[in-house]
Formats: C-alpha cells, structure tokens, sequence
C-alpha cells in the first residue's frame, strides 16, 4: 500500500476516489513517564517517553489507516494529514486521516 501526504503519487493515476479513511488512538500518560517529565521539566530538554509514547501512537495511527484503506481494496492514500487533540486529563487522540484511491493499471 503507497500512502503519502501528497495528494499525488508520482508517474500513477488515481483512476477512482474510494473515500475518506482514518486511524486513531487514545493514549494515555503513564505514571512512570509522569515522574520522569516532572524531574525533567526541572532541568529541561527532551521528555523521551513522552516522544516515544507519541511516535507509538502515530505507527498505530497509520497502521489503523492503513488497514481501513486495505479493506476498501485501495492501492494508495493519498494527502494522509495528522491531527491531535486532549480527550481528557492526561489522554490524548492522534489521528491520521486521508482518501483512499484506487490507482490506474500500469
């Protein structure tokens, strides 16, 4: 599956618009992290877990995206864009939407 935040694929024709698909997912912060982002915001720099915890939920974000796009027999999603908001104290949603196109037959 191409997936790509362009809205074109370079050298393929979208030959037919299967719609819109997303992904998403809620995380939530981990005490652990919690802690250590405390400690951190003393001193400064990077929360690493907190990096990492967002870059886990973004791979999942997409794989859900993905997945979505694959059971519409899609070949490609393009103009894939991210978007991340606060659902409660402490949780937040990233999730990744775009169009799902069928591509023309090379």
């Amino acid at each position: 599956m191409i997936f790509t935040t362009t809205d074109t694929i370079p050298n393929r024709e979208i030959e037919e618009i299967l719609g819109v698909v997303t992904g998403n997912v809620v995380q939530s912060k981990h005490v652990g992290r919690d802690i250590m982002a405390g400690l951190k915001s003393i001193v400064g720099g990077e929360l690493r877990g907190y990096t990492e915890m967002l870059s886990e939920a973004r791979d999942t974000a997409i794989s859900r995206l993905v997945a979505q796009a694959a059971d519409l027999n899609a070949d490609a999603i393009v103009g894939i864009r991210f978007s991340t908001s606060a659902i409660m104290d402490g949780s937040s949603e990233i999730m990744a939407f775009g169009t799902a196109v069928k591509l023309r037959a090379q």
